[in-house]
């Protein structure tokens, strides 16, 4: 009977743990979107701004005890010409969080939902940064948007950040990802960089997905592959190669 109270006593006291480090991050995260709407609806939130409300939110999930883990970033510094990011979809936190890393070296923006735009503070925000916009609702109208829009920024020298899963996963599955990045890469002669994340630390909910409880003691991984340039005729082998480094890449953070 001891053994079972002590277990119940430990998680008593891990779910209080994370209901405080979820009431600290959130509390924190308000005043940085706060800020940053107030930036952005007065028409002047700049990149560098994005990079600082980016390096923040990353700073307030170490200030609840979570460690963050970035690998491979200098396949980002020696690229020297605009990409396709491709990277699985887990959490609200790598919208949040990726600019402050990649903006530095390389202007980017992302493929979001529209929806997004719709959230108070968020929207305007996430507007500021021109990205693609789609449905997710329409596959078809949406694989035209990011084709067409995702040619003219890659030729004016932006990156774009695609989740080719389609909404968040909580595993990582071959089978979940489209061919999307590659298709773009491809009619826009770029290179494509597959991005494996674990961002579990920020969790789901049943009512949305967006803002769910933090676990600080789940590790943030983000480890960027090398560049994949698309040479064969339809970009499967390099759709697989892609797919293959960040589903192994993933189970390796396990």
């Amino acid at each position: 009977m001891e053994m079972i109270y002590q277990y119940a006593q430990n998680y008593h006291k891990k779910n209080k743990k994370r209901a405080f480090a979820t009431a600290v991050f959130y509390g924190k995260l308000l005043k940085i979107v706060y800020d940053a709407s107030r930036v952005a609806l007065a028409g002047q939130y700049s990149n560098e701004r994005w990079v600082y409300d980016s390096v923040l939110v990353g700073r307030a999930m170490e200030s609840i005890g979570a460690d963050i883990i970035i690998e491979g970033h200098e396949n980002i510094t020696t690229l020297n010409k605009p990409c396709v990011f491709v990277a699985n979809h887990m959490s609200t936190l790598e919208t949040f969080f990726l600019p402050g890393i990649i903006q530095p070296v390389c202007n980017h923006t992302f493929v979001v939902k529209e929806s997004l735009l719709k959230y108070p503070m968020l929207g305007p925000v996430l507007k500021a940064e021109n990205p693609i916009v789609v449905t997710r609702t329409n596959p078809r109208h949406d694989l035209a948007v990011v084709l067409e829009e995702g040619q003219k920024k890659l030729a004016n020298g932006e990156s774009i950040i695609i989740f080719p899963q389609g909404t968040r996963k909580p595993e990582v599955k071959a089978e979940d990802f489209s061919s999307l990045g590659v298709k773009l890469a491809k009619k826009a002669n770029a290179p494509i960089i597959p991005v494996a994340l674990n961002t579990k630390a920020w969790g789901t909910s049943s009512i949305t997905k967006d803002f769910g409880p933090i676990n600080p003691n789940i590790p943030i991984r983000i480890t960027f592959g090398e560049p994949l340039e698309i040479i064969s005729n339809n970009g499967k082998e390099e759709h697989q190669k892609c797919v293959d480094f960040i589903v192994s890449t993933y189970n390796s953070f396990l």
